[in-house]
């Protein structure tokens, strides 16, 4: 996992791949291109390209209409706006009528950095989440990332994918198929499960290895899908190894931690601790800081682990 690479990155090249090959990929833009690394797709298709400003509602109603005439729009802004700003548009524009809207944001998370809590989305996923017909997905790298848009183009209905700004650790080949509903176990463990999204992944697979120093072997499982979730995959889980730490780079609340608990306490409670952003904003920062102060690292992966093991 030496090599990284940004997921906004990987969206921005395979975008244009995808772009190549139909006709009817089109591409809207709140005037953060360049962020959004959308402006790859305006320099190689400019007439399918549209920067509607900084007018991210007006995005979203327009992107609903591009689909409702036929074609398959990525509408591509920060995660604060994608989600919050453009509330009633989703809801009402695109989640109700089920339109075929891809919304891909970037700059999720506290990663964001020097930005500040202003900017730094951590209750995307629960805003995403709790919408009807919306597929919520949250890539763990870059080969990932374009597996993802890969899928969301093949889906009829609308799609929301999370991305980062800074670079991940790439765990994927290229070839590593993607399946929307499915989670992934990257490291077989009988002890406990961890369970991750996103930048989370890498740093739970960090968090295994130093585990097994110690004589525990840890399941980590890699769900990227949000909506719809593996629910067989998080009862097994819970079934064979018999506690849960979630990791993510998001609110506790409502995210996929939330989600996970929902699954347990329906159908094999146990133990679930979650890591994540503990309900408050966040603020300017290097990443490497600001993960380290709301507690987004292997070690307070590995601090959670042994909770629960003590707890049993």
């Amino acid at each position: 996992m030496s090599q990284k690479i940004a997921t906004r990155d990987a969206y921005g090249e395979i975008l244009v791949e995808l772009g190549k090959k139909n006709p009817r990929i089109v591409a809207l833009d709140a005037d953060l291109s360049k962020s959004t690394k959308t402006a790859n797709f305006k320099k190689a298709f400019p007439q399918r390209f549209f920067n509607m400003g900084v007018a991210e509602a007006d995005m979203m109603g327009t992107a609903a209409g591009l689909a409702a005439a036929g074609l398959i729009p990525f509408a591509s802004t920060f995660a604060v706006f994608a989600t919050g700003r453009v509330y009633d548009q989703l809801r009402n524009s695109i989640a109700y009528p089920n339109l075929n809207v891809k919304i891909v944001a970037t700059h999720a998370g506290i990663t964001v950095g020097e930005d500040g809590g202003s900017h730094q989305s951590i209750e995307d996923i629960a805003i995403m989440r709790v919408m009807p017909n919306m597929t919520v997905i949250v890539p763990a790298d870059g080969p990932e990332t374009k597996k993802a848009v890969e899928a969301a183009v093949e889906m009829d209905g609308p799609v929301y994918i999370r991305l980062g700004r800074s670079g991940v650790p790439v765990i994927f080949s290229e070839e590593e198929p993607f399946t929307p509903g499915r989670g992934k176990i990257l490291r077989e463990g009988s002890d406990i499960s961890i369970i991750a999204v996103g930048i989370m992944v890498s740093k739970a697979l960090e968090a295994a290895q130093t585990l097994s120093q110690k004589g525990i072997e840890a399941r980590v499982i890699n769900m990227s899908s949000i909506k719809p979730l593996d629910q067989d995959m998080i009862v097994q889980a819970a079934r064979e190894t018999g506690g849960i730490v979630t990791a993510e780079e998001h609110s506790i609340i409502g995210g996929l931690g939330g989600a996970v608990s929902e699954v347990t306490a329906e159908r094999y409670p146990v133990p679930v601790k979650r890591v994540g952003v503990q309900d408050t904003f966040g603020e300017s920062g290097s990443p490497e800081l600001l993960l380290e102060k709301y507690g987004l690292t292997p070690e307070n992966i590995v601090k959670a682990v042994e909770e629960i093991l003590q707890k049993r």
